[in-house]
């Protein structure tokens, strides 16, 4: 389902192209032949192991391993939380009669793949540069590293649906998501918008921006995957969509798309649980999978789209058949987990961006080839991206050696805004 963006203030907002943003020639090739160096202050600590034990490839299995904290929103056992006193109200402005439909299966549909794909990389995998479109000003930035053949959502023939592209780094533990996402002269791509998820923490866009998702949230961590279910154990909750949502967040989402106030209207980010008397003991064992994880951790709203879908990644084991049979349960099985707070025009938070102090090369004149350390100091900041050559980053520093004369940007997001700094080196 194409997904429908609108500005996070009230009415709706024309979508036009904005001026590109470009990256120089220099830069580009630098994205190819430029080496870095990471120091071990830039490592994940615990997490990494879990990160580097996910195979590599298109859709392969993450061998037990959650994106994100245990205490993160999306990994929150849900089972025990209090209703939301608007549940029955909310359920029926979606339609008590509407039926959960799996968004996701075998095979193709109408020529296309069923569900959002995914890949895994390695610290080998080449970055490269980003063209951002609609979305820029919200949008992290380039390089990333995005396989040119990386699987786009609808492949083989992606057409003109959402577009999403999902590369998950097991080097580096980060979480790389596009919207709208092409193929350019090779290597490069182009996106509507972007995002970086660090998946040690517990990061946060800022509030009313989107993502490669609608809702300001990453997609991949709402996935069902096969190799889950053939585990025998979805940890996590599940993403879906509605048709009409409320022009309000509640967290974890950051961004709205509607222009609807509605109080009975669903709010992104809000979430569906199925309740503990629903009897699941007459469905498969795969689907009980399924079942127990909305039991469980629930579904989270994530965009707008049919009703009740929920979100998984293709994959040639699916039994369409089976899954089909998740379409008997209706909106009236399940209930609003209680939202505090909800957020709404009125009172979206506020705060400083993060404060960069200072952000430095040890040498601004070198020779080409010479490595140059990069060193900031910034506070405040859930995560920090240099462009170009670097991409996201952890600690204070950071060796890149640029082949041709570069300006360097750090920019570093927390909930509240963007912060950013630069400087150019020299190549002789």
């Amino acid at each position: 389902m194409m997904a429908l963006r609108f500005s996070s203030g009230p009415g709706l907002a024309t979508k036009t192209r904005p001026a590109t943003v470009k990256i120089s020639a220099a830069a580009t090739l630098a994205l190819f032949v430029a080496t870095v160096w990471l120091p071990l202050s830039n490592a994940p600590a615990l997490a990494q192991g879990a990160c580097n034990g996910m195979s590599l490839g298109k859709l392969a299995s993450l061998n037990g391993f959650v994106p994100f904290p245990p205490d993160n929103l999306w990994n929150t056992d849900v089972s025990g939380a209090a209703v939301d006193p608007n549940s029955d109200n909310i359920i029926n402005f979606i339609g008590a009669g509407v039926k959960l439909h799996p968004d996701f299966g075998s095979g193709l549909y109408a020529g296309q793949s069923i569900g959002i794909p995914y890949q895994v990389v390695g610290g080998a995998q080449a970055k490269v540069g980003i063209r951002l479109d609609a979305y820029a000003s919200e949008s992290d930035h380039q390089p990333m590293p995005i396989p040119y053949n990386a699987l786009i959502e609808g492949y083989p023939a992606p057409g003109s649906g959402d577009r999403h592209v999902l590369v998950l780094d097991r080097h580096g533990c980060w979480l790389y998501e596009l919207y709208n996402s092409h193929r350019l002269t090779t290597p490069d791509w182009s996106a509507d918008s972007t995002a970086i998820w660090d998946m040690t923490a517990d990061e946060q866009r800022p509030y009313t921006w989107t993502s490669a998702d609608a809702a300001g949230l990453p997609i991949f961590p709402g996935l069902a995957r096969y190799d889950e279910v053939a585990a025998g154990a979805i940890n996590h909750a599940l993403r879906f969509t509605v048709p009409v949502t409320r022009q309000a967040f509640t967290p974890p989402a950051s961004h709205w798309a509607s222009s609807n106030t509605d109080p009975d209207a669903p709010p992104m980010g809000m979430r569906l649980r199925l309740k503990a008397g629903f009897d699941i003991s007459g469905f498969s064992a795969a689907n009980q999978v399924i079942l127990t994880a909305l039991k469980k951790y629930g579904m989270i709203l994530a965009d707008n789209g049919s009703a009740i879908y929920i979100s998984g990644a293709p994959d040639s084991r699916w039994s369409n058949d089976d899954l089909g049979n998740l379409k008997a349960i209706a909106a009236s099985n399940f209930e609003v987990v209680l939202m505090d707070p909800v957020y709404t025009s009125a009172d979206v938070p506020s705060g400083p961006p993060p404060n960069i102090a200072s952000f430095t090369a040890n040498h601004r004149s070198i020779a080409a080839g010479q490595p140059v350390t990069l060193n900031w100091s910034a506070s405040g900041a859930s995560y920090n991206v240099i462009s170009p050559l670097v991409g996201p980053v952890r600690g204070t520093s950071v060796s890149v050696a640029p082949p041709a004369t570069t300006t360097f940007i750090l920019r570093s997001t927390n909930e509240y805004g963007r912060s950013s700094s630069s400087v150019t080196v020299t190549v002789h």
